[in-house]
C-alpha cells in the first residue's frame, strides 16, 4: 500500500533571511577566528623566514659562581656571535641556570646590538679601522681579492659573520674573548664608506681619491 506525503511536511531549507541574528553573529566569529588563525601562519612563517638567514656561533661558555646569602649561585655565561653574512653582526652575552637558556639569552642580546657594516665589492672593508673596548684593542686593514680573514679568536668570528671575506685584522692588548669581540664591533661601527665620509666633510667624492 502507497502512502502519500504532504508537500508542506517536508523539511524546507530556510532562506538567508529568515537565519536568527545569533546564528549569523556565530557564522561570523567563526569566520573571524579562521581568519585570525590564517595571519597567525602567516606571521610564523614570515618570522621563520627572517630568523633562517641569521647564524649564530658560540664563542665561550663559562660557568660563573655569584656569592649570595647562604652560599654560592651557580650559572652558566654564554658569548655569541650573531651575523646574516650580509653586513649586519652583533655580539651577545647571556646568563641562566642551564647552557640552552644562556645560549638563547646570548642570541636575543646579539640581535639587539646589532651594527651595519660597509662592505666593498671584494667583501673588504673600506678603510682601516681601530676599536677598543677595556685593555683590549683591535686594528683592521683593507686586503685584496684572495687574501681571506686573517683574524684569529672571536675577531675572526665576528668578522666571517659580518660577511668579511677579505681583511688583515690585529688583536693587540687583553686576550679575553668578549672584550676582543666588542673591540671588534667597535671598529666596525666605525667605518664609513668613501662617499659618507665625502658627505661629511663637504667635499667631492673624486677629491677623496686625489
Amino acid at each position: 500500500m502507497l502512502t502519500m506525503t504532504d508537500s508542506n511536511s517536508q523539511s524546507q531549507v530556510p532562506a538567508a533571511a529568515d537565519v536568527p541574528p545569533a546564528a549569523k553573529g556565530q557564522q561570523g566569529q567563526q569566520q573571524g577566528q579562521r581568519r585570525e588563525r590564517r595571519e597567525r601562519r602567516e606571521r610564523r612563517s614570515r618570522r621563520e623566514e627572517r630568523d633562517s638567514e641569521w647564524q649564530e656561533r658560540v664563542v665561550q661558555i663559562r660557568r660563573v659562581s655569584k656569592t649570595v646569602k647562604g652560599g654560592k649561585k651557580m650559572s652558566f655565561r654564554a658569548i655569541l656571535v650573531v651575523g646574516n653574512e650580509k653586513g649586519q653582526v652583533g655580539v651577545g652575552v647571556g646568563k641562566a641556570s642551564d647552557v640552552i637558556g644562556a645560549v638563547r639569552k646570548g642570541v636575543a642580546d646579539g640581535k639587539k646590538h646589532l651594527v651595519k657594516v660597509p662592505l666593498t665589492t671584494s667583501s673588504s672593508i673600506p678603510t682601516v679601522a681601530l676599536g677598543r673596548d677595556g685593555a683590549a684593542s683591535v686594528m683592521m686593514r683593507p686586503a685584496a681579492p684572495g687574501t681571506g680573514v686573517i683574524a684569529g679568536g672571536s675577531i675572526r668570528t665576528v668578522l666571517e659573520l659580518a660577511g668579511v671575506k677579505n681583511v688583515l685584522a690585529k688583536r693587540m692588548g687583553s686576550k679575553t674573548p668578549l672584550n676582543n669581540a666588542r673591540a671588534a664591533m667597535v671598529a666596525l661601527s666605525a667605518l664609513r664608506t668613501h662617499k659618507a665620509a665625502a658627505k661629511e666633510r663637504g667635499i667631492p667624492l673624486q677629491q677623496m681619491y686625489s
